[in-house]
């Protein structure tokens, strides 16, 4: 049994000031010294950015359509352990209390994470168009599932006073107690865009935003009558979940450990963090790497991670990084393990809106002025890089843009990732010298978790790579022609700067040419046109 003390901090309906409230009380908690396990109901990649900044600890997601209910409790028991016991776990809803997926009777809602978790309900009610009639709502909310326990409620936007007394007086008089009035210019916002709020990582703000909403949270939510209703869980006879495999599976680590290159920085914030757990289960050290700065690829990379995020709005810096574009580009097309996940299958296509990215994928992506949004089932049509063909899971699409074509038409050895309920989406090719997949891109964001044999495949994949002995590997990069002096011929295309000699330049007196040669499977597509020509 373990004992931790939670709650679920959800409302009526969206744009109500969930996020806001539930970010200010892990804020304010974690000012007070206590350990607080942040969590997030549905595929929100954004929002647990804010709870890992105002916690210190990883922000966990909890959706029983992507890793199944069965899991929910204990990846929040896992959450709760990891790295350290937490004092309380704060899980912040999605949409309205009991709004799931369409058609489910609210499958993957707020009400069917608290009721798996068997964690109290504070509703946070934007009051700032009625009065009594709040009350109403509430006492309809706390009576449509007689199984949820909905134990108090914070009233946000109220305009005076006045007004907040009378809603409260109301709320009494059904039983809910009110734990707190936020006023309606509270002065504490996160600026949006086209898919929801910035996330944290872009903002240089967002550390001074979230102290100042920890102070203003303090100063009118009751956190102590707060601490009161999480304590009153009951315990869980979960066990937590663990990342390990299910069979046995290479145990490498440090040193030894495959290095799976993971994108990051602003361009790249969309990733579950229990994703980098499972590989370091299977015995491969994810390194993260940020495409707008770092201009090379992590040391001795044997395969690539590309997650979701906002290629879109850095799409100029990403392009302005040529030399991480051409070395990625090579290794990828010379068969390094890829898997890349809509902003990462971006990344990979011949460009987005003009901006020219690495050229893997023989696509184009631009804008959309719709969104694409909700959850999908998915069916791999062949054999990929991460499932067998037939495998079927769980996703969610999440994304403003069009890819041009949306899948690879089979030409070329290539094929659609998944089959999705409105046709094929995304590419699986294989590079390199062998016919196993070795790409997997689509716009379907997957969590692991759910799928573990989505891991294995990925991690045995990447040891094969290794020993092989197949590298993402940099030339010395010198401003030198793109000519062979020696050979006497130009190297057309070649994007790489160094290609054209192997270190003979540099010796001198005092000097030893230790220069050595790294050969992946299939030399690079620019030293095979070379050697053609």
């Amino acid at each position: 049994m373990t004992r931790l003390p939670r709650v679920v901090l959800a409302a009526p309906a969206s744009g109500q000031g969930k996020t806001t409230v539930s970010v200010g009380v892990m804020a304010a908690l974690a000012a007070r010294g206590l350990q607080v396990a942040p969590a997030k109901v549905g595929p929100d990649f954004i929002d647990p950015g804010y709870h890992a900044l105002a916690t210190g600890r990883v922000g966990r997601n909890l959706d029983p359509w992507l890793v199944g209910p069965e899991r929910v409790a204990p990846m929040l028991v896992h959450g709760a352990m990891t790295p350290a016991p937490a004092d309380v776990a704060v899980i912040e809803g999605v949409m309205g209390l009991f709004d799931g997926r369409l058609g489910t009777e609210g499958f993957a809602s707020s009400a069917h994470v608290a009721t798996l978790t068997h964690s109290p309900v504070v509703l946070v009610v934007d009051i700032s168009s009625s009065s009594r009639s709040v009350a109403a709502s509430i006492h309809g909310l706390r009576t449509f599932d007689p199984q949820l326990d909905v134990a108090g409620v914070v009233l946000n936007k109220a305009g005076s006073e006045r007004h907040a007394g009378e809603v409260r007086r109301a709320c009494e008089r059904i039983g809910v107690p009110v734990l707190g009035v936020l006023p309606r210019d509270a002065g504490v916002s996160v600026p949006s865009r086209h898919l929801g709020l910035v996330p944290a990582d872009e903002r240089d703000a967002a550390r001074a935003t979230l102290d100042r909403l920890a102070e203003r949270t303090a100063a009118h939510i009751d956190l102590d009558a707060l601490l009161e209703i999480a304590s009153g869980a009951p315990d869980l006879a979960d066990e937590p979940w663990s990342p390990a495999p299910m069979s046995a599976a290479p145990t490498t680590a440090g040193r030894d450990a495959p290095v799976v290159a993971v994108a990051g920085g602003r361009a790249f914030t969309f990733r579950y963090a229990e994703t980098l757990e499972m590989m370091r289960a299977r015995g491969l050290e994810p390194v993260v790497f940020d495409p707008v700065r770092d201009r090379e690829l992590p040391a001795g990379t044997r395969a690539l991670y590309l997650g979701g995020g906002f290629p879109e709005v850095h799409a100029r810096s990403l392009a302005a990084n040529t030399s991480l574009l051409v070395q990625l580009r090579d290794a990828v097309t010379s068969g390094l393990p890829t898997v890349a996940e809509c902003a990462g299958m971006l990344y990979l296509l011949e460009a987005v809106d003009g901006h020219r990215f690495s050229g893997v994928l023989p696509a184009t992506a631009a804008m959309s002025p719709r969104l694409t949004l909700g959850y999908r089932e998915a069916e791999a049509p062949v054999d990929t890089l991460l499932a067998d063909a037939g495998t079927r899971v769980r996703g969610h699409e999440f994304h403003r843009t069009l890819t041009t074509p949306a899948a690879d038409d089979g030409e070329g050895g290539g094929h659609a990732a998944w089959l999705l309920d409105a046709g094929a989406d995304g590419f699986s090719a294989a590079h390199g010298s062998g016919s196993e997949p070795t790409v997997h891109a689509s716009y379907l964001h997957t969590h692991w978790a759910g799928y573990p044999e989505l891991a294995d495949r990925f991690a045995a994949a990447t040891h094969r790579a290794a020993g092989l002995g197949l590298v993402a590997t940099t030339l010395l990069s010198l401003p030198r022609p793109s000519v062979d002096a020696r050979a006497g011929a130009a190297l057309p295309g070649a994007a790489t700067p160094g290609d054209e000699h192997h270190g003979d330049a540099e010796l001198g007196d005092g000097l030893v040419d230790f220069a050595v040669n790294v050969r992946a499977s299939t030399p690079p597509p620019n030293l095979r046109h070379a050697l053609r020509g």
